[in-house]
């Protein structure tokens, strides 16, 4: 079984192209589950966020693998498997852990050390452990990840003062604007992103902001716990035309600032500066050829460069995160190589307990007038016999899971022993997609 992670990112594809790969969060549990069903999958999660859609699996084979998951892609989202592969990168093994944990970290993301990507991830594993998509390899990996950008982000200043794509925004409005305390700023959504614009926007001096969301009670309840004022979704339109700036960021399938309502804004005014941040994707905003020389429209990828100054001091807490990463790809490692062992070193254990058993039940048979004290002692030394006499066993059977030839060494010492073992990690997980499969389709036939 070999580890492969799928990527399509912010380095990989352009906005354009990723908001077309981007699965809707209602839908994950049925997409972990047709994921599953795919030929060569043991166990899978499936990450879906605004920058990046990826898929992580363990596999019988790396170059199946690969291609049933390329090609999952391509027929979820209607595209030809060539151009999954021009837009993905595709990484196995111990690089797919470094991904695994880079991107868990933060380190991979566009505002680097950004903090909620954590939480996405972390969601992601836990729908594909409730879709049963899971098995031992990632219910450790995951857990390790997660564990590890926790304490990353609690020991070095890469959290400090939160920077999010929604921080740059207004950032860059800051450089348009300066001082921000007379601009009326126009947030558009009322999500986790359209949120943290309002608290941005009101740290950078911001007094009158307004909220605008389809469904107005969520605008409502944003507008009321920052104190700040809500709009009507029937006069978007008015609205963005009257702000100075404006941060889009809705989970819309469609455009929402239409090259209609882009038009209006060139209308209406000629000489005051509006900046429109389209921190959505897929876009809030129509692409479209602005002739206004006062108005600035700029998306998430424009943000880059510009917060990327702003990170020096995270890069200095990045590198000594990203420092520590090889430690934990070895530490996994080890712990799936020992995945082998430990049901050969259970099986000894079993075994030779059972005979200082079936040997203490005998000696009572034999000895029945003995007091409890005569036979704890007598318990008590014969398993102190096992015990020394399976230490030698047990240290030679950890060390055999770092030898090349492990698996054949171990079937040996099952064989010296007479040993029943149970099923290795492969048979384990075919028969749990097996059984997973099959409960499925019986609760679809009934």
């Amino acid at each position: 079984m070999y580890l492969i992670a799928v990527s399509v990112n912010h380095r990989t594809a352009d906005v354009a192209c990723r908001e077309k790969l981007s699965f809707q969060e209602e839908n994950m549990t049925h997409v972990h589950e047709a994921l599953f069903e795919t030929k060569s999958i043991l166990e899978n999660v499936i990450l879906s966020t605004c920058n990046r859609t990826e898929v992580y699996a363990v596999v019988d084979q790396i170059h199946t693998g690969r291609y049933y998951i390329q090609r999952f892609l391509a027929r979820q989202f209607n595209f030809e498997v060539d151009d999954i592969k021009t837009i993905s990168e595709v990484k196995t093994e111990d690089e797919a852990i470094e991904h695994l944990f880079r991107v868990t970290a933060g380190l991979d993301s566009i505002v680097l050390g950004e903090t909620q990507i954590l939480g996405q991830m972390r969601d992601a594993f836990f729908t594909a452990q409730e879709a049963g998509t899971t098995g031992a390899i990632f219910n450790e990996l995951f857990k390790q990840a997660i564990t590890f950008s926790k304490k990353a982000h609690h020991e070095t200043d890469i959290a400090d003062n939160t920077i999010s794509v929604s921080y740059g925004a207004v950032e860059l409005a800051k450089k348009m604007f300066g001082k921000m305390n007379k601009t009326h700023a126009l947030v558009i959504g009322a999500g986790e992103m359209a949120e943290l614009a309002v608290l941005n926007l009101k740290g950078a001096g911001v007094n009158h902001i307004t909220v605008i969301n389809r469904t107005l009670s969520r605008a409502q309840a944003l507008a009321d716990k920052h104190g700040v004022q809500v709009g009507n979704w029937a006069a978007l339109g008015e609205a963005i035309v009257s702000a100075d700036i404006v941060i889009s960021s809705t989970s819309a399938e469609q455009f929402i600032i239409t090259k209609e309502m882009l038009e209006m804004c060139q209308s209406v005014s000629k000489s005051s500066q509006k900046v429109m941040i389209d921190i959505a994707v897929p876009r809030d905003i129509e692409p479209e050829d602005v002739s206004h020389s006062e108005l600035f429209i700029y998306d998430v990828d424009d943000l880059k460069g510009l917060v990327d100054a702003n990170l020096r001091e995270r890069q200095l807490a990045a590198e000594q995160i990203a420092a520590r990463i090889p430690n934990e790809i070895d530490k996994h490692n080890e712990w799936v190589r020992m995945l082998g062992v430990v049901p050969v070193i259970r099986a000894l254990r079993e075994k030779a307990m059972q005979i200082q058993q079936d040997t203490m039940d005998s000696i009572c048979r034999k000895l029945p007038n003995m007091s409890e004290r005569e036979r704890k002692v007598i318990s008590k030394h014969t398993k102190s016999i096992i015990n020394q006499m399976l230490k030698d066993p047990i240290k030679q059977a950890k060390e055999i899971s770092d030898d090349k030839h492990a698996d054949a060494k171990l079937a040996l010492f099952q064989e010296i022993f007479d040993l029943e073992v149970e099923a290795d990690y492969k048979a384990q997980a075919i028969e749990k997609k097996k059984s997973v499969l099959k409960e499925r389709l019986l609760s679809i036939e009934t």
